[in-house]
This record gives C-alpha cells, structure tokens and sequence, in this order.
C-alpha cells in the first residue's frame, strides 16, 4: 500500500487547479501582454534542449520566445523555431556573454536558463556573472545550471521569483550530499536555495508549503522530458503566475501530457516533443 501524502500536502487535482487559476488572458491582448521568455542554454550537440523548453513556453501561452544560445546552432534552431527570435552568442553561452544576456533579460519577464549546457564549471561562471545583475520578473534554473547552483545559494540574493526544476541527480547535487528523499529533500533544498523546487511529483515553497502531484508516469523518464518541463513553468511565470502557482501547474500540465500519451502508446516509448501538442490540450481542460 502506497503510504497516502501529508494532509497539509494536497495532492494536485483539476479541481485545485480549478479554484487557483492562472492570470486571465483578454481576448483583446496582444502577445506582449502575454510575456515574454528568454531561453538561454544550448551546445554544439544539444540544440534540441533550447527548443523544447522554448516550444514548451509558448505551447502554455507566453506571447513571446527568444533563445540565446551557441553561435554554431543558432541559424539551424532559427530555421527549425520561426516563433523565436534565435541569437548566437559569441562567448558559447559564458561569463563572456553576461552584458549582452543581461540587455536581452531587460526585455524579457522570465528567464530559463540551464537546458543544453554541459560544462558545469562555466556555468557556475555564467551564473556569477549574470544572475546578480538580473532584472526581470523571474527566473527558472534547469539542468547543468542547478548542479553549478549546488554549494551557491547566494547566487539567488535578490531575486523573488526562481523555480528550480532538478532531476534525482541535480536534486542530489543541490543536498550537497544530505541523504533526503521526497518531501523532505524538495523542501531542505528550497530553503536553502530560497527558491520553489518543482520536482519528482512534489512541488515545494521555501517557507516548506508543499503540494503532492500524483499524475504521471515512467514515461516521462525520458530524454528532452525535463527541458519541457522548465519551458513550461517558465512559460506560466511570463503569463504572470507567481513562482508557487507556476510549479504546481507547470509539473501538472507536464505529467498530465504524460498521462494522456501513455493511454494512447503505452507507458513508454513516447517523445519528449510529443508532449508540446498536449500541453494546449490539458490547458484547455483546464480552462487556463
């Protein structure tokens, strides 16, 4: 028997989502009004990361997309995402290219920073670089960017709204080596961190208010899955969400496409990419 989550721990239904729902929309909007996201991450031979958290961010609603990445991907990504303004940085994603990401920031509510990178050193060196001199309403911290964030928290001074949306490896990185699972792993980290931790079906606030996600499945134990995941909240948060409500509905809408793959192809085998045409559809489910 699977041991039931804490009472003051909801698990995140439709109907939750229902009764906390997300900023409206006016038809009479234009995409500005919807926000605009700022993806930066990316190397040589992972362009397809910036991509699918890019595509995640408008596939929730955000109004406008642009992805700072590596020079040599970038025409490529430019051709394979139309929707985006796509810029090749001359540094390769680095400390050197910190003045011209904090310009391209000024112009953006959210960035989501982390997808594609590889080299969790000149991570570490691009998040000294930039992350103090940030201005935009909010910030999502993904992949090689969480493991440089480990050891790191005062990276984060200064800013209100962060996600962090770590794997079982870079949750365990961000422990710097405490020996926690579930709830209680998600929550030391987003104390430490000052940060909301959307991760492993749990949702967590730093001041410790938690949320239980009990929809999806193994399937989404696959590759690209995690880049969807933090385009998606990064997405929300550009529409206005606040960091707490973009966690629980960003990992909802990720394990809900999930849910509804799995039913359709089984529980695994399908696509990270596949998961983009569904998330409009859980959306609309949900009217958000």
């Amino acid at each position: 028997m699977s041991q039931q989550p804490p009472a003051d721990a909801p698990a995140v239904t439709p109907q939750l989502l229902r009764d906390w729902p997300l900023p409206t929309l006016d038809d009479g909007g234009s995409k500005h009004d919807r926000g605009t996201v700022l993806v930066v991450g990316g190397a040589d031979s992972t362009p397809g990361a910036v991509l699918l958290a890019g595509l995640a961010a408008l596939r929730v609603g955000a109004g406008r997309l642009q992805v700072a990445t590596v020079r040599a991907t970038a025409v490529a990504l430019g051709v394979a995402l139309p929707e985006a303004m796509v810029v090749g940085l001359d540094g390769g994603v680095s400390a050197a290219d910190a003045d011209e990401l904090v310009g391209r920031a000024e112009g953006a509510e959210t960035v989501v920073l982390g997808p594609g990178l590889l080299d969790s050193d000149a991570t570490r060196a691009l998040l000294a670089a930039l992350l103090p001199r940030l201005t935009c309403r909010s910030l999502v911290l993904d992949a090689v960017a969480l493991t440089a964030l480990a050891g790191a928290p005062e990276l984060l001074t200064g800013l209100n709204q962060v996600v962090l949306t770590p794997n079982s490896g870079e949750l365990a990185a961000l422990l710097e080596g405490e020996e926690l699972e579930g709830r209680a792993a998600s929550a030391r980290v987003a104390q430490r961190y000052g940060a909301v931790v959307s991760t492993q079906g749990w949702v967590v606030r730093p001041d410790g208010r938690a949320w239980r996600d009990e929809a999806g499945g193994i399937g989404l134990g696959t590759s690209g899955s995690g880049d969807v995941l933090a385009g998606a909240v990064g997405g929300l948060l550009a529409r206005g969400a606040a960091a707490d409500q973009a966690g629980v509905w960003g990992q909802y809408l990720h394990a809900a496409a999930g849910d509804r793959l799995a039913s359709r192809a089984g529980r695994i085998g399908f696509l990270a990419r596949e998961l983009l045409d569904e998330l409009p559809q859980v959306l609309a489910m949900l009217r958000g």
